[in-house]
């Protein structure tokens, strides 16, 4: 009765169609946040940057240092977050004149995080103050040698924390266990774009800025907050909404070059959207860092030449496919091998495996196909010559990964690991997996538990074929973005004919169904050609079912229809 109130309070006060008021009310929008929420804008969302622990001190440091002309290296991670938060932060210092070298660590001879040789390198290169996004904040022994070498560090990082901090100047990190800031959720870019906002504001005050010096224009970073924030699968709620809302903005205008370049790359001519953050630009920069060469995705997003960001773009296209070859038959191994030990524990809490051919950079990859396909927490490693194995797993909501590995790293159990809720990275002895399994399966068994006994599939409402238009998903659209921890809407076709399916793609079912009064639309059922769904779609036509699934639109030759992603079916009996 409540959330019909609150629909009918929203169509009320609002305006609103039904259907969007039913969605936004779904998803525990209140009638007073309903304008809000579907416009979501940084002046009404943006804390005060000094309430994250030690911003004040990075800010100190920073300001200095941009005062002194000095050299300031920033160090990242080589995922989609960490490319994103060093070109970020290099391109505003770089702005005001400074030299800011970025160095990305390889994923295979360097590893994540922060490492004595790396940081050797930036010193004799004349650095004075390393800034380490998002990593740093399990790097004690790199940071001591750091402080040894005469560098001064600063921290701005998201990643589960220990008691025990490295020693830096700042550790900027929402995700301290004393830091009471409220924004665990935000990813690495996040901190540092509200560590920019801070650091302009105390240039503005000090009188930096003038007509020969202008105000970096931090509006004009969004773009790469938002493609992190989306690709780092951190929660869609709260400040993430507006990231990513005007960072779309942002990347619509196509003023960063490199975007740009990736953007034709990818053949993608329409305007993007949140779910091609996640789906097609984020995969590319993550190639390089995955089986190549781990700094491409920063050069691309700092590079102002259209040449260079040409063909840094097509190198990560191919790249990317490669990957995508590697990782289908890693995959298919790792899910038999999967089915085999679920047949013989069905209750097991957690997915560990590995394979000494498996390449290090798509174990992330292999471990989020499990958990999607057998809704657990899932690791996969990738085994060296040497006995030590690098993983990467993946959670469900409701079972916290990152301080799960952080528990596992304190007991002994790994020389390395942190990550946060939904991901995480170890390092350890092969020989060790079964124990590190049993520690991780001991730790989110009951939570594991709790959140698949209240899985289920959420149904926004009921729709029919011909209510499923291209308008319908533009007026969806508004309640969006859509992500982790904001689901897109979900609806059920109730008794539709199934008139065709077939195999397209690799193993994707393409389908058409059709309503009682004869209205037609198409669908697509991804990944699900030799699984049961797949299967059920393949050998039913003819047959009326229910079916549940999430709306998009489908652009061929410059016309737009409504079409399907199907996510659950039943047969229609009686």
């Amino acid at each position: 009765m409540a959330v019909q109130n609150h629909i009918a309070k929203m169509v009320q006060a609002h305006g609103l169609p039904e259907l969007l008021a039913r969605v936004l009310a779904g998803r525990q929008v209140a009638p007073e946040e309903a304008a809000r929420h579907l416009a979501p804008r940084l002046r009404d969302l943006m804390p005060d940057p000094d309430t994250l622990l030690d911003m004040d001190a990075a800010v100190r440091r920073l300001v200095r240092a941009i005062r002194r002309g000095e050299v300031v290296a920033v160090f990242g991670d080589y995922d989609v977050d960490g490319a994103a938060s060093a070109a970020m932060l290099a391109g505003y210092l770089r702005q005001l004149g400074l030299r800011a070298p970025i160095h990305i660590p390889d994923r295979i001879t360097e590893g994540y995080g922060p490492n004595i040789a790396a940081i050797t390198a930036l010193a004799a290169e004349g650095a004075t103050l390393l800034v380490c996004v998002d990593c740093g904040t399990s790097g004690h022994g790199p940071l001591e040698e750091a402080e040894k070498l005469g560098l001064d560090v600063i921290v701005l990082d998201h990643h589960a924390a220990a008691e025990l901090l490295p020693p830096a100047r700042a550790v900027v990190n929402p995700n301290r266990l004393d830091d009471l800031s409220g924004l665990g959720h935000l990813c690495a870019a996040g901190v540092v774009f509200l560590t920019l906002a801070a650091l302009n504001r105390a240039l503005r005050r000090e009188g930096f800025f003038g007509p020969d010096r202008p105000e970096p224009p931090l509006t004009d970073a969004l773009d790469l907050v938002a493609l992190a924030t989306v690709a780092d699968v951190v929660p869609l709620i709260g400040l993430n909404r507006a990231f990513v809302t005007q960072g779309l903005t942002v990347m619509r205008h196509r003023g960063r070059t490199g975007l740009a370049a990736l953007l034709d790359a990818a053949s993608l001519s329409e305007p993007p959207e949140a779910w091609h953050l996640g789906f097609v630009l984020g995969p590319r920069i993550n190639a390089g860092g995955r089986i190549g060469d781990s700094a491409l995705g920063a050069r691309l997003l700092t590079t102002a030449d259209p040449v260079e960001a040409t063909r840094i773009a097509a190198d990560l296209d191919r790249l990317n496919r490669e990957r995508q070859a590697i990782e289908a038959h890693a995959v298919s191994e790792a899910e038999a091998e999967m089915d085999r030990a679920l047949t013989l524990d069905p209750v097991r809490a957690v997915l560990v495996t590995g394979n000494a051919e498996w390449h290090p950079g798509i174990v992330g990859l292999i471990a989020a196909r499990l958990k999607e396909r057998f809704n657990r927490p899932a690791f996969a490693f990738a085994i060296r010559p040497d006995g030590t194995a690098t993983g990467s797993g993946r959670s469900i909501p409701g079972a916290d990964l990152g301080l799960a590995v952080r528990a596992c790293v304190e007991a002994g159990l790994a020389s390395k690991g942190g990550g946060h809720a939904m991901a995480a990275g170890v390092t350890l002895r092969a020989d060790d997996i079964p124990r590190f399994e049993t520690h991780l399966a001991a730790l989110l068994g009951a939570s594991v538990a709790v959140s698949r006994a209240a899985d289920a599939l959420m149904i926004d409402g009921g729709l029919s074929a011909g209510g499923a238009t291209a308008e319908t998903v533009r007026l969806l659209q508004r309640a969006g973005p859509f992500g982790q921890g904001a689901p897109e809407p979900v609806f059920a076709l109730g008794r539709h004919r199934l008139v065709d399916a077939a195999v397209v793609g690799s193993s994707h079912v393409r389908a058409r169904l059709r309503s009682r009064d004869g209205q037609a639309v198409g669908a697509i059922c991804f990944r699900a050609a030799e699984r049961p769904l797949g299967q059920a779609l393949l050998k039913g036509i003819g047959q009326e079912m229910h079916v549940a699934g999430t709306l998009s639109c489908d652009r061929w030759r410059g016309a737009e229809r409504a079409q399907l992603r199907i996510i659950d079916l039943a047969p229609a009996e009686g």
